[in-house]
C-alpha cells in the first residue's frame, strides 16, 4: 500500500546510470498521461521532448503544477504532417516514443466520428512509417484503450479478449491498435500498446467523469452549486491512479521484447457508487445528484473491468490499490487545491 501512495508525490525515484543520456519524444504531453510520464522520465536522466498540437493553445497546467514545464522541449507539432516526423526523428534522435496523443473523448466522437478516425489512426501509420525507415530501433508506446472491447460477453478481460467498439473514438482506437500489432509482427519493431482502463488523477481534464464529480461535488458543498447532473450511472467501470499507470508505460519501454497489456485495477464499481461515496465523504444528500436524459450516450457498455495479472508478473508492476483508496487520493487532493 505504501509503494502505491508514493507515486502521488512531486518525486519518483531516479534510475540508474544506464538511462543517462536517453532521448524521449511524448506526444500529448499536456494531457494528465503526458505530465506524469514526463516526470518519470525526468527522473530517469531522460531529456524529453514534448509535443501539442499545433494550431491548439497549449495548456501547461500539469507540467507547471508537477514543476517540471521549464525541463522540457515544447514543440507545436502536426502529427498528420509526415514530414515533419521525419525532421523531427532526425533532428531529436530519440530512444522512445510515447504517443499518448489522441481526439480522447467518447462523446466528442459521437459529434465528429471522421475528424476522430482520422487523427488517432493516420498519427499512428505516419510515426510507424516513419520509425520504420529513419531508425527501427526506436521503441514505440501505443496508447490503446479499454474502449475498444466494447460489448463483452466475458470478465474480466484479457488481452486476448474479442474487440467489439461501440463508439467512433473506440472503433479509431481498435484501427491503430491493429496498425501497431502489424508492424511489430511484420517489421519486428519494439511496439507496446498499453491498453489503460480509466485512470484518474488531479491533472485530468475536467469533462471526464470522476474529475467532474469530484470538483462539482466539492461546489455543492460550498453551496456554490446545487445540483450534480448525470447520465447513465449504473454502469460499472473499472478504476486506477494515473500516476502508477504511467508507470506501466516506462516499464514496458525497457522489455527487452514488445508486447501489449492491460493497465487496469481488476475491479468495476457503478458510477452511482461513486457519486454516493464522494457525496457522503462530503456531507452531501443523495438528492443533489440527478439524472439528464440527454447526457446518455447513443450506446453503452454495461460493465468492464480487467485482468493485469501479464503487466505484473512480465512488467514486475505493482499496483493495489482500490477505487474507493483511489477516490480518498483524490479528494484530498482536489480539496488541497480548492480556493
Amino acid at each position: 500500500m505504501g509503494e502505491d501512495r508514493c507515486a502521488m508525490s512531486k518525486s519518483v525515484p531516479k534510475g540508474n546510470q544506464q538511462m543517462i543520456n536517453k532521448t524521449a519524444i511524448i506526444s500529448g504531453i499536456t494531457g494528465q498521461d503526458g505530465a506524469y510520464l514526463a516526470q518519470l522520465l525526468l527522473n530517469h536522466d531522460y531529456t524529453v521532448i514534448g509535443l501539442y498540437r499545433e494550431k491548439f493553445p497549449i495548456n501547461t497546467f500539469g507540467l507547471s503544477y508537477l514543476e517540471i514545464k521549464d525541463r522540457i522541449t515544447l514543440l507545436p507539432f502536426d502529427l498528420l504532417d509526415k514530414e515533419a516526423i521525419v525532421d523531427l526523428f532526425n533532428m531529436y534522435q530519440p530512444s522512445e516514443f510515447y504517443n499518448l496523443a489522441a481526439q480522447s473523448s467518447v462523446y466528442q466522437s459521437f459529434k465528429s466520428p471522421i475528424a476522430t478516425f482520422e487523427f488517432n489512426t493516420i498519427s499512428v501509420f505516419n510515426l510507424l512509417e516513419t520509425i520504420k525507415v529513419v531508425d527501427p530501433n526506436i521503441r514505440f508506446y501505443q496508447a490503446s484503450s479499454s474502449e475498444m472491447f466494447g460489448r463483452v460477453n466475458d470478465l474480466p478481460i484479457t488481452e486476448d479478449s474479442i474487440l467489439h467498439p461501440l463508439s467512433p473514438y473506440a472503433i479509431s482506437k481498435a484501427a491503430a491498435h491493429f496498425t501497431c500489432i502489424h508492424y511489430r509482427e511484420s517489421y519486428h519493431m519494439h511496439v507496446s500498446c498499453g491498453i489503460l482502463f480509466n485512470h484518474e488523477s488531479y491533472l485530468r481534464q475536467s469533462n471526464f467523469f470522476v474529475k467532474k464529480i469530484i470538483s462539482e461535488s466539492i461546489r455543492i458543498s460550498k453551496r456554490k452549486q446545487d445540483t450534480l447532473w448525470v447520465g447513465n450511472i449504473d454502469i460499472k467501470r473499472d478504476f486506477g491512479f494515473a500516476p502508477n499507470y504511467v508507470q506501466a508505460m516506462f516499464l514496458m519501454m525497457q522489455q527487452q521484447n514488445a508486447s501489449d497489456y492491460l493497465i487496469c485495477s481488476g475491479q468495476s464499481t457503478t458510477l452511482r457508487a461513486i457519486i454516493y461515496y464522494i457525496f457522503s465523504k462530503l456531507g452531501i444528500p443523495e438528492t443533489a445528484c440527478q439524472v439528464s436524459n440527454e447526457l446518455y450516450r447513443p450506446s453503452e457498455i454495461e460493465d468492464m473491468f480487467g485482468d493485469n495479472t501479464k503487466a505484473k508478473l512480465e512488467l514486475n508492476w505493482q499496483y493495489n490499490l482500490t477505487i474507493f483508496e483511489t477516490l480518498d487520493l483524490l479528494l484530498e487532493e482536489e480539496l488541497k487545491n480548492d480556493i
